[in-house]
């Protein structure tokens, strides 16, 4: 089993002085901004990889690809 990856940069400073929690798995500390947070993975969305919102060439609302008509 591999490790979990680590952020490379807080998300409130964006500095990358950041160091494993003591409140347990995925909390994480930062030592420039003196903020805890959280990283947690909540699953897969029920729509899944739809690659950008854009399927087979055609933009949401178009139904023949053609613009305008």
């Amino acid at each position: 089993m591999s490790e979990r990856a680590a952020p490379f940069h807080c998300p409130y400073c964006g500095d990358e002085d950041l160091r494993p929690g003591e409140e347990g798995p995925g909390t994480w500390e930062c030592g420039a901004c003196n903020r805890a947070f959280r990283l947690k993975f909540l699953g897969l969305l029920a729509r899944g990889f739809q690659g950008g919102g854009h399927q087979d060439g055609l933009r949401h609302g178009d139904s023949d690809g053609e613009e305008g008509t």
